[in-house]
């Protein structure tokens, strides 16, 4: 149950901070500014990774859960809590941003500014780059366990950064979920549920491809271990060692 709450805390978090952003950001006539919410988004994700890594991993996205199942480095049977946690995170965070702003309509609902197909595509690659850094940070030398944390939220803000303005950059189902459901805006809602799935996916044969035999499956790693949990495991036995 603990590591449950800690992904339902962590996916609350990011939606509240990352669309609590967008929302702030209109209601104030710009004063956040695009790029204050790419930001927001890294920021905060770094931020989760540290606190309840140790915990559950902090995967805070349903497409990360099932990436590492896809990478044979979670069993289905945890994946499918997980989900579950991150949506009802994510949802909860949107009811409190309506709460809070009941004047805002979109709640930060992610919308492509072109055409569908090219949202979808986007939205494809770079969730697939994300899996792609999660998996690599993830094995290897103990430095990139350490700093694991700041590579992921560094490659959220940057990708929220350029892309953002185009397809909205969510990379997370969870995050679109919440704002679509709370504001009933449903008609762009399958690019994001889609895409970043199967974008963790390609991300997964993009890490067969490049690391050593065994990387990604059941063989080469701990079925439960991923950038996140290395990340703060490998931070506190360094302090251990040094006091």
């Amino acid at each position: 149950m603990k590591k449950l709450a800690a992904e339902f805390i962590g996916t609350f978090s990011i939606v509240f901070a990352g669309t609590g952003a967008i929302v702030i950001d209109e209601t104030t006539g710009g004063a956040v500014t695009h790029v204050g919410v790419a930001l927001t988004f890294g920021l905060i994700v770094l931020a989760m990774i540290y606190t309840v890594g140790d915990i559950s991993g902090a995967h805070l996205n349903p497409a990360v859960s099932l990436g590492f199942f896809a990478a044979r480095r979670f069993p289905l049977h945890q994946a499918i809590p997980y989900i579950a946690s991150q949506c009802g995170g994510a949802l909860a965070a949107s009811g409190m941003l309506r709460l809070l702003f009941p004047q805002n309509e979109m709640l930060g609902t992610t919308v492509p500014a072109g055409s569908a197909i090219q949202s979808f595509v986007l939205e494809l690659i770079l969730t697939a780059t994300l899996m792609f850094v999660i998996l690599s940070v993830s094995t290897g030398a103990a430095e990139k366990g350490v700093t694991a944390g700041i590579v992921v939220g560094a490659v959220i803000g940057l990708e929220a950064m350029f892309a953002g303005p185009i397809c909205g950059a969510s990379m997370n189902p969870a995050r679109s979920l919440g704002p679509a459901v709370v504001s009933g805006h449903f008609t762009y809602l399958w690019i994001y549920l889609l895409a970043p799935v199967i974008g963790a996916c390609i991300g997964v044969l993009g890490c067969r491809c490049v690391r050593e035999s065994g990387c990604c499956s059941g063989r080469g790693s701990h079925p439960t271990k991923d950038a996140c949990a290395s990340a703060t495991s490998m931070l506190k036995a360094n302090q251990l060692s040094q006091s």
